[in-house]
């Protein structure tokens, strides 16, 4: 079976049917879950702070669920109008932009806090005409070049992507060093063929020129349902007693725990119409 980006560009294979089709697979709910879980904490954001990101090739708000209820706001930008189109219908929190990315990113110097993309730049690589703006070094450029001026100073950016060769991952490691981003890659289970994902960490101002270590991989075999523990300072506000959201309301549990159902959840219990909590046996 072909890779998606070898068989048409993203706006035409994501149409109507293919986005919907996307959208509810709970198999691709749970990955895009797990991944964007793993950016967040390569992202590694200050704890108990708010913070506006980038969702990168946002799709139909899958990644961005996991955004709004970790706490963030974001902004989501997407080049397949069907994509955008269904996370409007699943009325996702974030602010929807349609765009294509090799063409750069529009935004103010200094807007975001940090941003994340899962399995989207790869889309760059294949050039759609032979016009030499259409070539991926090109399309690679702007986009890198107009990412950087968009994140604040500093902050971090992750990107997950799916390569097909060592050369690919040089391309693009190179032209984002060009563009004035430190970091590199994060190879996580590097040597499984099935879990092996690769993402590339970069770092903005205090975070470059070498300051920063680029994060380490996940190592070893990668066990189902499991998250990798939270690197720096999130793993210690994780182990902490703070809380970090406000309690929120029974329509807000109630609309969690249906996402939750969404995604193949199969131990989520069923609500009481009155109290959005599981009803207790009167007998």
């Amino acid at each position: 079976m072909s890779r998606p980006e070898l068989v048409a560009p993203p706006e035409i294979y994501y149409g109507d049917t293919e986005a919907t089709k996307y959208t509810n697979n709970t198999r691709i709910q749970q990955i895009q879950a797990d991944m964007t879980y793993r950016a967040l904490e390569l992202l590694n954001m200050p704890p108990d702070e708010p913070a506006l990101l980038l969702d990168i090739g946002c799709g139909s708000g899958l990644s961005g669920e996991i955004l709004s209820e970790e706490g963030y706001e974001w902004v989501g930008l997407d080049v397949a109008p069907s994509m955008l189109e269904v996370a409007l219908e699943r009325e996702v929190e974030g602010d929807l932009f349609l765009q294509d990315i090799g063409q750069g990113l529009g935004f103010r110097p200094g807007s975001f806090d940090g941003a994340i993309s899962i399995s989207v730049i790869q889309w760059l690589l294949n050039a759609e005409t032979s016009h030499p703006t259409s070539s991926p070094p090109h399309r690679l450029t702007r986009f890198f070049t107009t990412l950087h001026s968009a994140l604040r100073n500093p902050s971090r950016a992750v990107l997950q992507f799916y390569p097909t060769s060592d050369d690919q991952i040089q391309l693009i490691t190179s032209i984002a060093q060009k563009a004035g981003f430190g970091g590199g890659i994060v190879v996580d289970y590097p040597n499984s063929k099935k879990a092996r994902k690769v993402f590339l960490c970069l770092f903005v101002g205090g975070g470059g020129g070498g300051q920063q270590q680029v994060p380490k991989g996940l190592e070893g075999d990668e066990v189902d349902g499991s998250r990798a523990k939270f690197e720096g300072r999130r793993e210690r506000a994780a182990k902490s007693n703070k809380k970090r959201k406000e309690v929120k309301g029974k329509e807000w549990i109630l609309r969690k725990k249906e996402l939750y159902r969404q995604r193949g959840k199969e131990s989520v219990p069923r609500d009481s119409k009155f109290t959005g909590r599981k009803r207790k046996p009167v007998f």
